[in-house]
């Protein structure tokens, strides 16, 4: 139980071992291992950043040599690779099957709009349990968007069928109190299940926990956006249609005003363009901070929002309304 010196108690000896050459593609090849403990995932993540962006260019450029990292962190990119593939083969899937059902193009965006909300939920669920995110957690992220919109969907169907009868507005309230129950039923016998889950304690069960507390919270969360954000994305989307068909209506005619506003849109919209690609698109595409850039495209959006409209109000005023013909 006492503290001696090293060589008291080992014989230390320095000798040559046995020299393997390894090349793939016909260059030489040397393997460096190591392990990262995972005690703490912050310095872990960290550590590996360090590695990757700091110490090995700085090697390869003062050595000449190429270096990729391989091991659990070549599996994880591929894993993630698979995944983001996978989570955009179920968004497809699930808009193809959300405008056949609702025979709308728009529609589907307002049920799905309620998935990047149940994300925002499994992460604080792993926040609170201070458990990392791992790929178990993207697992669950991928079923948990499947599973989260089943309440929207009962909600808009109960919406559009009021709505035959009576307005938009008067059929959102009424379809939110009506179906509560079920929204509240379809979420809580999902959460419930997979609670006992939750609070397991085994080792042979902790590995499943990042996909439970996933599917839980998020599941949990998405129920209260549900019945706050989907009614408010179904209202705000009736504005934006009335706007929009009085836009066509203006743009469908031949007199000086819709000439006006046709030139002041194209206009404005090869303006966005050329700023985006500027600002947001520029520091996207160089992997840069994004904050600074976002801010300054969306002061240059709204500058050429406003000059739009003074130069349309300009010109149809400029221009008149065409005479009649004779």
């Amino acid at each position: 139980g006492g503290w001696v010196p090293l060589s008291d108690i080992v014989t230390v000896r320095s000798m040559t071992g046995f020299s393997t050459i390894r090349r793939e593609d016909g260059v030489r090849r040397v393997s460096v291992t190591g392990d990262i403990s995972e005690d703490d995932p912050a310095r872990a993540n960290e550590i590996q950043r360090q590695l990757s962006e700091v110490i090995l260019p700085r090697i390869g450029e003062e050595r000449g040599v190429a270096w990729t990292l391989s091991g659990a962190a070549q599996q994880e990119r591929d894993f993630m690779a698979d995944a983001m593939l996978g989570l955009m083969l179920c968004l497809i899937g699930i808009y193809i099957v959300l405008a056949w059902i609702f025979s709308s193009w728009a529609r589907p965006l307002v049920v799905m709009s309620v998935i990047p909300f149940g994300l925002v939920g499994a992460f604080w669920g792993h926040w609170h349990w201070g458990i990392a995110l791992s790929m178990f957690s993207v697992v669950g992220l991928i079923g948990m968007t499947g599973i989260i919109i089943n309440d929207a969907i009962v909600l808009i169907s109960t919406v559009d069928e009021y709505a035959r009868k009576r307005g938009l507005g008067p059929a959102i309230v009424d379809a939110v109190a009506d179906r509560l129950r079920p929204v509240m039923l379809t979420t809580l016998t999902t959460v419930l299940g997979l609670a006992p889950l939750l609070y397991e304690r085994s080792s042979s069960a902790q590995f499943l926990k990042p996909t439970i507390i996933t599917l839980v919270y998020g599941l949990g969360f998405g129920m209260l956006i549900v019945l706050i954000v989907v009614p408010a994305a179904l209202a705000v989307g009736q504005d934006f249609g009335r706007a929009f068909r009085a836009m066509r209506r203006a743009f469908a005619g031949h007199h000086g005003t819709a000439r006006g506003l046709k030139l002041a849109l194209g206009g404005a919209s090869a303006a966005l363009a050329v700023a985006f690609a500027a600002t947001l698109g520029r520091a996207i595409w160089l992997g840069q901070g994004v904050g600074m850039a976002l801010g300054l495209f969306i002061t240059l959006a709204a500058v050429i929002t406003l000059a739009a409209g003074v130069v349309a109000a300009r010109l149809s005023d400029a221009r008149g309304p065409a005479a009649p013909a004779e």
